[in-house]
Order: structure tokens, then C-alpha cells, then sequence
């Protein structure tokens, strides 16, 4: 029998919330081994029996030896740790979003193809089961000619105390911070986005960035898209993405999915949304990408979504729609 390939070696840079669900994500993940943890604040828990830097300088200076990183920082932080893990011979998956600005996404990116690694921009909707049997449905034709498209992340969330309401630290408010999932399940299901517009709703949290936001686009294969964005109402509803075709509906929610045909019956499509399942997917996605693979989310994936959400919050500035460049689309 061929010998076993020994797991990757992990740097985890960041424990802040979300490297809870990594951590279980990684249980389920057998291609990689937390190998070292980057942690400055001495309040937050590591896994036990992990090394721990408080630096990426320390571990880079006298860490042991890893293959990859996993980035879950702030946007702000990315691209001086990215381009230094790059540069230092590790393979990255970074959270979304990539980064704050175009100029510091491509950055990022020239940096790993300086040195030969991989960057990959995290985005955990694409490895979310219902999303790939919506996107193979609507490839297929099961709806027809897409006409309508709608997403809602609207939730009650005090983002008064959190750095995702610090712009100096995450580069905006829920526009760049769940709108970057947001562009990339649409252009998932989709294609190409042609031009948007973006408009904020008044400000229920004493935050300095904006709590709610709309964001409407057409696709450019003609389909009109609008995403409702909030960290202050709640949207009652079940499914999170809606598509409207000529010959069907597809609806993408959080514990169930479903489809149903023009004149037919509603017929179930997934399980609902697992956020650690969708994690070990993007985690295997990964390590499949580092061995050579071609990944979900790319680099024109990676950039797009920066773009896209760019254009958005141009377009808020300005008060008018904005063409999305067709070089990113």
C-alpha cells in the first residue's frame, strides 16, 4: 500500500470568534495539523498544548516549521501578514474579506505568486452543500432564464464593541463585512456582475459605519439582483437567497432548501446550513489547492469580490449606479 501523506503543517494566526468554528472545523479535517498559534491578546484561549507567539515576527524568528496559514484578523492586518507568510514559504487561506482596498488585494496576491504559495480568500457559502445544488440547478436550466435574484443577512447583532465596527480595522461596516459573502454567492450563482448600486439606511447603532445597507446589481447576463445587509433589523425569512426564473424557483435557506418548477410542486433540495461543515469543506479545498488543485473560490474570485464591493461603496458616495470593470467580472 503507498505510504500515508502526513498531514500539512497549520499556523492559525488570530483566536478571536470565529476560531472557535475553525478549530471544529479543523477536528474534521485530516489533511492538516495545528502545528502553531499567532495570538497577541493574552486573554483569548488557544488550543491547549500549541505553541503560541504572540507575533508573527516571534514565530517566524523561532516557531516551528509549518506549510500553510490560516489568517482570521482583521481586514486591516491582511495583507502585512499574507505577504509576510507568502514570503516566508507558507501557503494562505485569509478570511474574507480579502482585503480593504483593491490596491492591497492585489498586493496580496503578487506576493504569493512571487513566491510560488497559494492565497486563498475565504468565503464559507461556497462549500455549503444547498449552494453547489442550487448553482448545478440553475447551470442546468431547471429555472430557466434567471429574471430575479434576492439575499437577506439581517440579524440583530451589537457591533458596538467589535472591531468589525471600527473602520480603521475592518475598512467599513455590513457592507464590506457580510457583502463580500453576499458578491460572491451571487456571482456563484450568476456569473458576472455588471453594475451596482448601493444605498445605507439610517444608523440604529452608535457605530461609526454603517448598520444596514441595500445593494442592487445586474448581473451581466441580464438577471436584476437586490441584497438587503444588517446588523440592526431582523428580515423574518427562511431562505437567505431567492432566484427567480422563467421556468422556476430556487430558494437557499438555513435549515432547509428547496426548488419548484412553474406549475409544479415545491421539492426539497439540501439539509440547511452547517457553519463547520462549510468550513472543513473550504479547509479541504485548500489543502486539495496547495497539492495543486484548482480551488472553489480563485484569484479572479478573490479579486472580484473586492471589486464589486469597491464599486458599492462608490456608488453610495456618488449617489449612482457604477459599471463593475469587465477585467474583474
Amino acid at each position: 500500500m503507498p505510504d500515508a501523506v502526513p498531514p500539512l503543517r497549520l499556523l492559525l494566526v488570530g483566536c478571536g470568534g470565529i476560531a472557535i468554528a475553525y478549530l471544529q472545523a479543523l477536528a474534521r479535517t485530516p489533511q492538516f495539523a495545528l502545528a502553531a498559534v499567532v495570538e497577541p491578546d493574552a486573554k483569548r484561549v488557544t488550543p491547549d498544548g500549541v505553541p503560541r507567539f504572540a507575533t508573527l515576527q516571534d514565530f517566524l524568528t523561532s516557531g516551528p516549521g509549518c506549510d500553510a496559514a490560516l489568517v482570521l484578523t482583521p481586514p486591516a492586518s491582511h495583507e502585512a501578514l499574507a505577504t509576510r507568510l507568502s514570503a516566508a514559504g507558507l501557503h494562505v487561506l485569509c478570511e474574507k474579506p480579502l482585503a480593504p482596498t483593491i490596491a492591497a488585494a492585489e498586493r496580496m496576491l503578487a506576493a504569493a505568486h512571487a513566491a510560488g504559495r497559494r492565497l486563498m480568500m475565504g468565503s464559507k457559502f461556497r462549500y455549503t452543500p444547498d449552494v453547489a445544488i442550487a448553482h448545478r440547478l440553475l447551470r442546468d436550466g431547471a429555472c430557466g432564464d434567471v429574471v430575479l435574484y434576492e439575499n437577506v443577512f439581517c440579524s440583530h447583532v451589537d457591533m458596538t464593541r467589535r472591531w468589525n465596527a471600527e473602520p480603521t480595522q475592518s475598512g467599513g461596516g455590513v457592507l464590506i463585512d457580510n457583502g463580500c459573502h453576499s458578491v460572491d454567492i451571487a456571482r456563484f450563482l450568476l456569473g458576472p456582475i455588471a453594475r451596482v448600486q448601493a444605498q445605507f439606511g439610517r444608523r440604529a447603532q452608535a457605530i461609526a459605519v454603517e448598520d444596514t445597507a441595500r445593494l442592487l446589481f445586474t448581473s451581466r447576463s441580464g438577471a436584476l439582483g437586490s441584497i438587503d445587509l444588517s446588523w440592526s433589523v431582523h428580515k423574518e425569512t427562511d431562505s437567505y437567497v431567492r432566484v427567480h426564473g422563467t421556468r422556476g424557483t430556487v430558494e437557499v435557506g438555513w435549515r432547509a432548501s428547496r426548488w419548484k418548477p412553474v406549475g409544479g410542486d415545491w421539492r426539497p433540495l439540501g439539509a440547511g446550513y452547517d457553519k463547520v461543515a462549510a468550513f472543513a469543506g473550504q479547509l479541504a479545498d485548500f489543502a486539495a489547492a496547495i497539492a495543486g488543485g484548482s480551488p472553489v473560490i480563485d484569484d479572479a474570485d478573490a479579486m472580484a469580490s473586492v471589486v464589486v464591493v469597491d464599486c458599492a461603496y462608490r456608488s453610495e458616495r456618488e449617489s449612482r449606479w457604477i459599471d463593475v470593470p469587465e477585467a474583474v467580472q
